[in-house]
C-alpha cells in the first residue's frame, strides 16, 4: 500500500495539481485584496460613496438575546466582482498557455506533412510515368 501511495504521489499530475492549488489559493488572496481594497472603493465613490460591505436588508433587528438577521447583499456584490475578475484572469492565463502550445504542435504537423515516405515518392514517380505515356 505504501508503494502504491508513493507511485501515486510521484506522478506528475498529482504534483501539478498540488502546485496549482497552492498557487490558486495565493492568487485568490491577491484578487480578493484587489477587489476589496482597490476596485470596490472606486466603484463606491463613483456610485455616491457607497460602502458595499455594509449594504444589507435587516430582517429582524438585534435584541439583547438574539443577533441581527440580515441579507448582506453588499458582500454578495463584492464576491461577484471578485469571481468575475478571477475568472477573467484565469481565462487570460489559459488562452496564453494555449497560444504557447499551439505553434509548437503546428510546426510538427507541417514537418510530417512536407516529407513524403519512400513509398509515396515511388508511387508519385510511377503515376507521373503513366501520365506521360
Amino acid at each position: 500500500m505504501f508503494k502504491e501511495f508513493k507511485e501515486f504521489i510521484s506522478k506528475g499530475n498529482v504534483m501539478d495539481l498540488a502546485v496549482g492549488v497552492i498557487i490558486g489559493a495565493a492568487f485568490g488572496k491577491i484578487v480578493t485584496s484587489l477587489v476589496d481594497d482597490v476596485i470596490m472603493p472606486i466603484i463606491g465613490i463613483i456610485l455616491g460613496k457607497i460602502d458595499f460591505s455594509n449594504l444589507k436588508i435587516i430582517i429582524t433587528p438585534a435584541t439583547k438575546t438574539a443577533p441581527e438577521a440580515a441579507v448582506k447583499y453588499g458582500l454578495f456584490i463584492q464576491n461577484v466582482v471578485n469571481f468575475l475578475i478571477m475568472a477573467f484572469v484565469i481565462f487570460l492565463m489559459v488562452k496564453f498557455v494555449n497560444k504557447l502550445r499551439k505553434p509548437a504542435s503546428e510546426a510538427v504537423e507541417e514537418v510530417t506533412e512536407v516529407i513524403p515516405t519512400k513509398e509515396e515518392t515511388l508511387l508519385a514517380e510511377i503515376r507521373d510515368i503513366l501520365k506521360n505515356k
